[in-house]
């Protein structure tokens, strides 16, 4: 490999380093097309945070699920980090990424309670200013936490979410071991079809 190609791996301390970092969110400029479809990770785990990419741990499933779907037409490969024609690419799909909790962990786990009701909060002011059609948020335990609804479930939500209407899809991360691809890819496809990004 090159000494300048991105990096595919890091050591532990290396990845440690980007602990309590924060990902900038993927969401259209000016010039880009109207936002669409909104997904929403938990939060930023540590690769994410090393390569600024959401999603990015090369265990997580989200974009494969998402080129199964048809919601990508083309592969992304987030590992070594996104490409701008790879970000470009996406907000000209109407398609953004944010978080619940902005901050990296190792886990999820180490989130609060507090910090997921904050999360929440920002969430709502995020949906206001970036006015997707449809929000999509992965993962209902995260959801349950942000927001204090403890039965919530997968699917499309009964109220509209700040404008928006709003999903609970399932979380893509390797460790989520009850998931494939396909089924990703099959829950993704109810929101993307609802906010007019695959027919």
């Amino acid at each position: 490999m090159p000494a300048d190609a991105p990096r595919r791996s890091f050591t532990r301390a290396e990845l440690e380093s980007f602990r309590d970092a924060e990902v900038p969110d993927l969401l259209p400029g000016p010039d880009d097309p109207p936002l669409r479809l909104l997904f929403v990770g938990i939060n930023p785990g540590l690769w994410t945070a090393a390569t600024s990419t959401h999603f990015a741990h090369p265990g997580n499933r989200f974009y494969p699920a998402l080129l199964r779907a048809g919601i990508l037409e083309r592969p992304i490969d987030p590992a070594a980090g996104m490409t701008d024609a790879d970000r470009d690419y996406l907000r000209s799909r109407g398609i953004g990424i944010t978080n619940v909790v902005p901050r990296a962990t190792a886990k999820a786990s180490e989130i609060s309670p507090a910090e997921f009701r904050e999360g929440g909060e920002r969430l709502v002011a995020t949906v206001r200013r970036a006015r997707p059609a449809v929000v999509a948020v992965a993962g209902v335990t995260a959801y349950r936490s942000a927001f204090g609804l403890p039965k919530a479930v997968l699917g499309p939500q009964p109220e509209p979410f700040a404008g928006a209407e709003l999903w609970v899809v399932p979380n893509p991360s390797g460790l989520n071991a009850h998931e494939t691809v396909a089924s990703l890819a099959a829950a993704y496809a109810g929101p993307a079809r609802a906010a007019g990004v695959i027919g």
